[in-house]
């Protein structure tokens, strides 16, 4: 029987619970000397700005997963973003396997799409990742290919092993195994380092509800590996039957998104659409991926360390306790704010308040937002991006008549310097010398 499951928000898998168990997966003896398994995107495959189909500006790409991502549908978004697809078909044929690569226009729900499909043989018999692995070392991969191929694989078997409990090397793959998700792995590869993109954004996902048969029976959607390779990503609510993410998308998606949001900052220069297999009524079954720059041209390393992006934080307060907000500011500045401060306003009903602002790195705001909820039990905290020009930096100690001090340094490129003392030391010179501290700053000034 299938049953539905209804979403209301947008979650995130943190864990998945099961019976306790004495077992934890190891790995064999062939592979602990050669490999760290990833748990998290591998930007190091995509470092610089190789050549690829744009010039100016960082280039990024985002997957809109509206319907969900399978290999296929990663594989046609990347063909129908500009990738030839007879530099994939070189590779996939280097293989040496009995497949074949078609590309066709579609269209699903009435909108335009590419469908790439892997002619291929059903075979009765598993594969086990160093059979895969064998695979991907006959073909004529670039480094960085072979590299992001075999992490997509080492994720479905690290996450098939946590959800059957069984030691890596007894893993097999089924459904992944098979030779057209082979080469829906390998081409996507081939297809993402192709774009010549340096960083890859994500929606939240749908899973799908209801129930899908696999090689195990009939399980519930997101089956078990598919739930495990999605720990830690956003879920997006959705009333489609059936199964929308499949285990190669999510470790597709999962081996190259470093951030998932709904509304990346970029200038779109091309979209590609590829297109799952079934066509729903309710919705287009399609992938959509944007892909262009942030904007700007890169910046110089000199001007990387001038400028970042933070978020900034929000909340208005009436009836908080100026004790309370005092002890709030030393829980946000020990957890990594990088400042706060309070404004007074007039709000609601005549009332004066204040509005607590904090500063913070992205990786962050998690963090900082619930002690906001916690200490001042706020009922919403607002937040926005912004990018900032801030002066290059160093700690310095300055030599006095009264002593060594301890002073901030800044500088911009352009010449542009300053020195500012810290005052803790400042006074505490001024204490022990009897000297005023307006002296004791202008000396270290000068």
């Amino acid at each position: 029987m299938e049953v539905a499951h209804r979403a209301n928000s947008v979650r995130t898998i943190e864990h998945v619970a099961r019976p306790q168990q004495s077992f934890r997966p190891q790995l064999w003896s062939g592979l602990l000397a050669g490999a760290n398994w990833p748990t998290e995107p591998v930007r190091s495959l995509f470092p610089g700005s190789p050549p690829g189909l744009w010039e100016s500006g960082l280039r990024v790409a985002h997957f809109d997963c509206f319907s969900g991502i399978s290999g296929d549908m990663v594989l046609g978004a990347v063909i129908d973003s500009g990738v030839n697809p007879e530099q994939i078909r070189t590779v996939l044929d280097s293989l040496g396997l009995p497949i074949k690569l078609e590309i066709e226009k579609v269209k699903r729900c009435g909108f335009a799409a590419t469908k790439a499909t892997i002619e291929a043989a059903d075979q009765e018999d598993y594969r086990f990742l160093p059979d895969v692995e064998a695979i991907l070392a006959k073909g004529d991969l670039t480094p960085k290919q072979r590299e992001l191929a075999t992490t997509i694989f080492r994720k479905v078997a690290v996450a098939e092993s946590v959800a059957h409990g069984m030691p890596l090397e007894r893993v097999h793959f089924h459904e992944v195994g098979a030779l057209d998700s082979i080469a829906d792995i390998v081409g996507a590869a081939v297809g993402l380092d192709l774009l010549g993109v340096e960083r890859f954004t994500s929606s939240p996902v749908p899973t799908g509800t209801g129930t899908v048969k696999c090689a195990h029976g009939i399980m519930p959607v997101p089956t078990p590996g598919t739930a495990e390779l999605l720990k830690g990503v956003p879920l997006a609510p959705t009333t489609m039957k059936g199964e929308l993410t499949t285990p190669t998308g999510a470790a597709i998606l999962t081996a190259v998104a470093s951030a998932y949001t709904a509304a990346p900052a970029m200038t779109i220069e091309r979209i590609g659409h590829g297109a799952g297999t079934r066509d729903f009524i309710e919705q287009p079954n399609i992938l959509r991926l944007f892909v262009g720059t942030t904007g700007a041209s890169p910046a110089t390393p000199a001007e990387a360390e001038e400028s970042d992006s933070v978020v900034v934080l929000e909340t208005n307060l009436d009836d908080v306790p100026g004790e309370v907000v005092g002890y709030c500011f030393e829980r946000l500045f020990a957890a990594g704010a990088l400042d706060v401060f309070t404004i007074p306003i007039q709000m609601k009903k005549n009332r004066p308040g204040l509005l607590l602002s904090v500063i913070a790195d992205a990786t962050k705001v998690g963090d900082l937002e619930d002690i906001l909820f916690r200490e001042v039990a706020t009922f919403g905290v607002r937040r926005y991006s912004a990018s900032r020009t801030k002066l290059r930096r160093e700690a310095v100690t300055v030599e006095t008549r009264w002593g060594p001090v301890k002073a901030k340094r800044g500088w911009r490129t352009n010449g542009y310097e300053i020195l500012t003392p810290e005052f803790d030391d400042c006074v505490r010179i001024a204490r022990e010398s009897g000297v005023p501290l307006r002296e004791i700053y202008a000396a270290i000034r000068q």
